[in-house]
């Protein structure tokens, strides 16, 4: 049987203690869970700072933890399943039950109940908080500080919009493997809208083509998502769709026939799915 490495926790004959049985491994770990205590953290293909950058984790989110090398973790990340590469100085040993998520755009978090104080951040869309006091206008997270509340929904509470979240995102930069609000590639794009309206989803564009049902490559709508390969883009309407792309380095909103143009010139092909979530 072949496992996807990308979402298997298994590197160089270790592997998580939950596939024995499953897969050949020369020795099983129990993992254990962590979390992240930076407003992002890069999860790496290799423990090393230089390493390429595969996914993000956003503060509060879960990473089982294997194993050490040096100044890195190899683990997976609970919310999208992604196998990777983690800084220890951005994880914690234990992990804290949220109780908010960030529904903002992206929110800082102050050191103080004022919004004068230093801030920290920013924390980026759908990142994680267990809030345990408030004011009248600020709500507290003890590892990182106060957040306005304005910023924060109670876990169980969602958005319904994810088009509308998408192109929120207009004229962030582009970033291989990013998530966060300041820079994020196609599929964390899409990625973020969906988690934000409550619908599970893969990281990567091949992973999210089984998203969903087919739609009719004729009669597309808001919301509906368009792959090439290697590529995804969201339909903000019949004609105009929403992505973070290398062309424009940036999260773009354009009409789809212009962008199918482009990208047959530059040798990407014609779209090979539609799809709606």
């Amino acid at each position: 049987m072949n496992f996807d490495p990308r979402i298997t926790l298994v590197r160089d004959g270790v592997a998580d203690a939950r596939l024995e049985g499953v897969l050949k491994a020369t020795r099983f770990v129990a993992a254990r869970t962590g979390q992240v205590i930076s407003p992002a953290a890069a999860l790496r293909a290799a423990p090393d700072a230089r390493a390429e950058q595969l996914d993000q984790l956003l503060f509060g989110e879960t990473f089982e933890r294997l194993e050490t090398s040096g100044d890195f973790v190899l683990g997976q990340a609970s919310r999208d399943g992604y196998v990777g590469w983690v800084e220890a100085a951005d994880l914690s040993d234990t992990a804290v039950a949220p109780t908010h998520w960030v529904s903002a755009l992206r929110a800082y978090a102050f050191e103080a109940p004022s919004i004068k104080a230093p801030a920290r951040g920013p924390l980026s869309l759908n990142a994680l908080v267990a809030i345990e006091e408030e004011t009248e206008t600020l709500a507290r997270d003890a590892r990182i500080g106060w957040i306005a509340r304005t910023h924060l929904t109670p876990v169980g509470r969602v958005l319904d919009d994810p088009a509308a979240i998408a192109v929120a995102h207009l004229g962030a930069p582009y970033l291989w493997g990013g998530r966060e609000s300041t820079g994020l590639d196609c599929s964390g794009l899409i990625l973020q809208a969906l988690m934000a309206c409550g619908l599970t989803c893969p990281r990567d564009s091949d992973q999210q083509e089984a998203l969903g049902a087919p739609a009719p490559a004729d009669a597309l709508q808001r919301g509906d998502l368009v792959f090439w390969k290697g590529h995804v883009a969201m339909m903000v309407d019949a004609e105009r769709m929403v992505h973070a792309n290398a062309f424009h380095m940036a999260v773009a909103m354009e009409p789809l026939a212009e962008a199918r143009a482009r990208i047959a010139q530059r040798g990407g092909g014609e779209p090979i799915a539609f799809r709606r979530p």
